[in-house]
């Protein structure tokens, strides 16, 4: 089971954990260590051949376009989260652009781990990465939240933002399950510099949007031990430096758009 850390509450609004953000991964969690598949159900460990059925095509159609068009919804929300502030018009302005980034990045998240999903070896490397998915999404629904307090819309260009990461993430996926997880690991460790760069960014008063952001910067730590924990392989320099690079552009672009 996916640890939680105290920050997130749920229905009654408890903590989940005793631990933070990266602690809870210090040990591959269940869902990242090897074991038989269940009795009856498909087997990925034969390679993306017996992923690809009209089934996990439909699947991922359908991620898709809940994530471009369906309200987000999360099934827990950072605890102590205050009320909003409220803030002179450019000073909104600039809260809802690094917002507006934030969820676009989150709709890359979704969209890299779905496509990194469909086309993975293992069953426990596909389990890992649905899970956190799901994680990302309560992220994208805490910055769709945020964006409407602000009055503000997520960026035009997201159904962009989906199709080049989820293509990334098949092709991450069809290299190996190592390669994948390594995808993972730096792009969790990419988000936690740019949500902290966005923390110091922020409005002195918009203490809501910096709780968000801290919750989902523990978060990506977690994500990114666990993925180093269940073997992920460290990406060569130069990819690393494309993936700044590529962020870098969606990040301009999204502030405004």
């Amino acid at each position: 089971m996916l640890h939680r850390d105290p920050a997130w509450t749920v229905g009654s609004g408890r903590g989940m954990s005793g631990k933070k953000g990266a602690e809870v991964y210090s040990s591959p969690p269940d869902f990242a260590k090897p074991g038989p598949p269940e009795p009856g159900r498909l087997s990925y460990n034969k390679g993306m051949a017996g992923a690809l059925t009209i089934d996990t095509l439909l699947q991922a159609a359908d991620n898709a376009l809940r994530a471009l068009f369906a309200p987000a919804q999360a099934s827990r929300v950072p605890a102590l989260l205050p009320q909003p502030a409220a803030l002179e018009e450019a000073e909104r302005r600039h809260a809802a652009g690094l917002m507006r980034v934030n969820h676009a990045g989150e709709i890359a998240a979704q969209a890299l781990y779905h496509g990194q999903a469909l086309l993975s070896r293992s069953p426990q490397t596909r389990e890992f990465l649905l899970r956190a998915a799901r994680e990302e999404g309560d992220h994208l629904a805490w910055c769709e939240m945020r964006l409407r307090e602000l009055g503000e819309h997520p960026s035009r260009l997201n159904p962009l933002w989906y199709a080049g990461s989820f293509a990334i993430g098949a092709v991450a996926a069809a290299l190996s399950d190592k390669v994948s997880l390594g995808f993972v690991t730096e792009t969790e460790r990419q988000v936690e510099g740019h949500l902290q760069e966005h923390l110091e960014r922020l409005p002195a008063q918009d203490e809501r949007s910096r709780r968000m952001l801290e919750a989902m910067k523990a978060d990506e730590a977690g994500h990114a031990q666990a993925a180093t924990a269940a073997g992920a392989v460290e990406l060569p320099l130069p990819v690393r430096k494309l993936m700044r690079a590529t962020s870098r552009v969606m990040t301009a672009t999204a502030y405004w758009i």
